[in-house]
């Protein structure tokens, strides 16, 4: 889900930086003392999760967990979410600088809603955890391959093609990042339920 270096009109890339430059600020404000190594910890997961490829026909597409991330940092997602994409852009050239903030803006908004709709019914225990966790990874990775088609689309009409294709070809990791939230949020209710505080 990493756009690359010279793809995208300024005004998109512009865009970006500018929400993730206020959701970071906004994360950031939102970190007590004893959240930063759950943040740090869910940075380090959205970092390793990307290289885990699920090969779809000829492409492949990678775990992303952004819901799970948003879950359990809240607002604190945005910075979370920043700093991996900012080391994989750095060490290992997936994305770019340029695109980060699109990036990052991409990944961590969708992460920051679904935190918005899910956490509190999640802590009171007013959902199931397994359904919860599937609609709370589907629908983030839904909403950044929604996000990540229409950044492309902003390039203009030659990419369109590569848009529709792109969200396509993330229709089977929606249902794959859900069923892993899923599994994952309820092993953290069943041995540390008290992670699952907003």
């Amino acid at each position: 889900m990493h756009i690359s270096e010279g793809v995208l009109p300024l005004a998109t890339l512009v865009t970006g930086y500018a929400v993730s430059g206020v959701g970071i600020a906004a994360g950031l404000r939102s970190i007590r003392d004893e959240r930063i190594v759950r943040t740090a910890m869910m940075s380090s997961t959205f970092f390793v999760a990307s290289f885990i490829h699920v090969p779809v026909g000829p492409a492949n597409v990678h775990l992303v967990l952004n819901g799970l991330v948003g879950l359990l940092t809240g607002r604190a997602c945005f910075p979370a979410i920043g700093l991996a994409l900012f080391l994989q852009a750095l060490l290992f050239q997936f994305g770019g600088l340029t695109t980060l903030g699109i990036n990052t803006m991409n990944m961590a908004l969708p992460a920051l809603l679904c935190s918005l709709i899910f956490s509190s019914p999640v802590a009171r225990g007013r959902i199931p955890l397994l359904p919860a966790g599937f609609l709370c990874g589907t629908l983030s990775v839904f909403l950044s391959a929604l996000l990540l088609s229409l950044s492309l689309a902003s390039a203009g009409e030659a990419f369109l093609p590569a848009a529709k294709l792109v969200f396509v070809a993330n229709i089977p990791l929606m249902l794959v990042d859900g069923a892993i939230t899923a599994i994952v949020l309820q092993f953290i209710g069943t041995v540390k339920p008290e992670m699952l505080d907003p």
